[in-house]
């Protein structure tokens, strides 16, 4: 029978020295305050440690494990106190949506959504055991209310085992109106690319299978350098499996899979193998997320690895998602939930995963 004790947070708690919050077997919860003046509560176990702000959208912040800084580099040291994406974005996991996602010409909603920074009311710590062992998770809860509009509550957590290199990452959504509600959603993990490391994962990569996005939103404009390298990815997709660092991806790389092959279990898998061994990894259940979006970026001030963005939609705007059919309803008073698990393997067990996405893929 799995046992927790769950303890509320309050933001009137956080300092700007870090505290111990908890200790549970292995694992440790301590709480701080950024000189931004964001909340973070930081787990760690023997292996490494993440840090997600409970208050700021339950965003993970950064993750290091088995020495190794897992998320993106951007151009910020610290998060900062906004509601603005861009104002904000050098996070590990940031979950998006969910009235809107991405952005358009033909849209003026945020860029990806209200959630990706959303200050949530309530935010509490667990500890707790089950078969797999012992674990601290992150949860909280986010109400979006809009008169005559919309009205849900968001219920995100976030699961560090005490041998555990990757988290186990949930969100549950209800509508809390008694009409049905539009939604997408998709979840934004951000790792930090290794030159020359390979892409591996559980779908089939060919033209006729992959999208291979081909506009750029402003200010941007293709350089013929970019516009040509684009068009080969289009041609061949599986030439952007490789992180050749003369690929052209200043400002991005945005590729659409839609094939995911799941296991057994439900899950479908992807990886980063880096020439060292070791895997920056995510899982996720196709049944709950259809669509996968790969995000490359590599411009000399931001290096960033979206390889397994898994989603509802892709991100080009409400207008142009619903002109596809990608916008989904949740019913009055209905609940949804997307799981994700994303973090580091080890070289043994990403040879070991590396051999179970092939048997996927030849059927076995």
């Amino acid at each position: 029978m799995e046992k927790s004790i769950k303890i509320h947070l309050e933001s009137c708690s956080f300092e700007r020295q870090e505290t111990l919050l908890l200790e549970h077997g292995l694992l440790q919860a301590s709480i701080f305050r950024y000189r931004s003046g964001v909340c973070g509560i930081r787990l760690t176990n023997p292996f490494g440690n993440l840090v997600i702000l409970p208050y700021q959208g339950q965003q993970i912040w950064s993750m290091e494990f088995a020495g190794q800084s897992l998320a993106m580099q951007s151009v910020f040291d610290e998060p900062q106190l906004t509601r603005d994406f861009l104002s904000n974005y050098g996070g590990f996991m940031l979950h998006c949506g969910l009235l809107s996602l991405g952005s358009g010409p033909e849209d003026n909603h945020p860029v990806h959504g209200e959630l990706p920074n959303a200050p949530y009311q309530q935010a509490f710590v667990r500890a707790g055991s089950d078969e797999q062992g012992c674990y601290l998770e992150v949860g909280g809860s986010y109400r979006h209310a809009i008169a005559f509009t919309c009205d849900y509550r968001a219920e995100p957590l976030i699961r560090l085992y005490e041998t555990g290199t990757t988290v186990q990452i949930s969100m549950e959504v209800t509508n809390l109106k008694s009409v049905p509600m539009e939604y997408m959603y998709l979840a934004h993990v951000n790792f930090r690319p290794a030159d020359y490391g390979r892409l591996v994962y559980s779908a089939p990569c060919t033209a006729d299978q992959v999208e291979v996005y081909r506009g750029l939103a402003a200010p941007f404009a293709p350089t013929p350098a970019y516009a040509a390298f684009v068009e080969r990815v289009a041609q061949s997709p599986k030439i952007a499996d490789v992180l050749d660092p003369s690929h052209v991806l200043n400002p991005e790389l945005l590729m659409y899979f839609y094939h995911y092959i799941a296991d057994r279990e439900g899950w479908a898998h992807s990886m980063h193998i880096q020439p060292d061994g070791y895997a920056g990894y995510v899982k996720h259940r196709p049944e709950q997320l259809d669509k996968v979006v790969r995000w490359m970026a590599r411009t000399g001030s931001e290096d960033a690895l979206g390889f397994a963005l898994p989603s509802t939609a892709t991100p080009e705007g409400y207008t142009r998602e619903k002109a596809k059919g990608n916008i989904r309803l949740l019913p009055a008073k209905g609940s949804v939930l997307f799981q994700v698990e994303a973090g580091l393997l080890s070289p043994e067990q990403a040879v070991l995963m590396e051999r179970h996405i092939t048997a996927l893929l030849s059927g076995d």
